[in-house]
């Protein structure tokens, strides 16, 4: 009786500790599978932990995709509504703007030009692998303007000169040259600015690509032959300025055409991409893009109050190559626009679509005469407004914005891989 009392007061013995593992007591191949699993933001952060994890990293970058920081675009002021007979203006353009992906974070980057400096009296022309490519207002005619790149994420910045006389011996063409636009076309290395861009000239009829290579400060210029197997048969002027950059080639809308021009960037050879009937036969404005999921090449068109999303895939039953994805009836959707007119007419001349979102969301960009500029998105079918906190709106283009993958802080990791 006694002994069963005392085991009663005695407490019970101690449990066995399971034995803990710690961080440091992981293998490599488990850190890296780890890390795999992360968002690109959440992928930085780890890296920034220590050593080890940084080189882990390094490995998981190369197989990720960039993380989308923001939307570089010039403000404008809204236009006056359209009154018929139809006579379109155009508001005015401010200086380069750009809008966060997530503005309440505050561990979001802080991404502007201004500090570059340097920049009045240019505009965006393309942002393209971390690097914003800019032109001056007003080009000149018959030589190539001087091309201003910068990067954001580095501030850094590169004003390339002009090309020398001797980069076209015995042009010709000087006077009968018309001046489209430039690209970004390649990088060397996220960690440097080191770079390739294209201008795109129009030389009697047949288009022409001029590459320019900055590496360390110096910039050399090359002059391509002429593409003489395309051939422009109508005013280039009609060419918009603004590239697109989708499934790996770079596009030029051409103004009141069922096509656009296509530049391949690994041969520098042009070509026309011809839109589907559907759309270019009707005279209808369409924009090229990527598909959200799987960066295929899309088209999408809204007009007469209809959605269309068409992509890309040679097979019988196709529309020129195109395949119709989704189509869908917007006059619910724009019938919540403050102040649009509800005749059919009035909407057909004030609507347009500007841009498929380059960040892949899913969106479409679409541009008002005097109503404002929104963001559709095409799963949802949500509806926003985009304008600046004093009131103006999103000019044209709307430029999504990567950083360069992987950042600098990375890529050094990555000097003894095939890179």
């Amino acid at each position: 009786m006694a002994s069963e009392t005392l085991q009663t007061l005695l407490p019970p013995p101690p449990a066995e500790e399971a034995p803990t593992t710690t961080v440091a007591a992981l293998t490599d191949d488990t850190l890296r599978n780890i890390l795999h699993r992360l968002a690109p933001a959440d992928l930085l952060r780890a890296a920034l932990a220590c050593h080890r994890w940084r080189r882990a990293a390094a490995r998981c970058a190369k197989g990720a995709p960039p993380p989308l920081l923001g939307y570089f675009f010039h403000p404008a002021d809204t236009p006056p509504p359209v009154h018929l007979p139809f006579s379109a203006s155009r508001g005015r353009l401010h200086p380069a703007a750009v809008s966060p992906v997530d503005a309440s974070s505050s561990s979001s980057p802080r991404l502007s030009l201004d500090y570059l400096g340097g920049t009045k009296g240019f505009i965006i022309y393309d942002v393209y692998l971390g690097l914003v490519l800019l032109l001056p207002t007003s080009l000149p005619s018959g030589t190539l303007p001087r091309i201003l790149v910068l990067d954001p994420a580095s501030r850094r910045r590169a004003l390339l000169p002009q090309p020398p006389r001797d980069a076209l011996p015995g042009d010709r063409w000087r006077g009968r040259r018309h001046i489209v636009g430039a690209a970004v076309l390649s990088r060397a290395h996220p960690s440097r600015l080191c770079f390739d861009a294209v201008c795109l000239t129009v030389d009697d009829k047949h288009p022409r690509a001029w590459v320019a290579s900055y590496r360390d400060g110096e910039c050399s210029w090359r002059a391509l032959p002429r593409d003489t197997g395309v051939t422009v048969a109508f005013d280039p002027y009609w060419f918009e300025g603004r590239c697109v950059h989708a499934a790996g080639d770079i596009y030029w809308h051409i103004c009141h055409s069922g096509r656009l021009l296509k530049l391949d960037p690994a041969t520098l050879s042009f070509s026309y991409l011809l839109a589907p009937s559907e759309l270019g036969d009707s005279n209808k404005k369409f924009r090229i893009g990527e598909t959200p999921e799987d960066g295929r090449l899309g088209m999408a068109t809204v007009e007469d109050q209809e959605m269309q999303f068409w992509v890309r895939g040679e097979a019988s039953g196709s529309d020129n190559g195109w395949f119709l994805r989704k189509r869908m009836n917007m006059r619910k959707v724009l019938d919540t626009i403050p102040g649009l007119p509800r005749d059919m007419m009035s909407r057909i001349i004030s609507i347009w679509l500007s841009d498929i979102d380059s960040g892949r969301t899913g969106k479409l960009f679409i541009k008002t005469q005097g109503y404002g500029r929104y963001s559709f998105h095409m799963d949802t079918g949500k509806l926003d407004r985009l304008a600046t906190e004093d009131g103006k709106e999103y000019g044209h283009p709307i430029y999504a914005y990567y950083v360069a993958w992987p950042p600098a802080f990375l890529a050094p990791e990555l000097e003894g891989d095939d890179y």
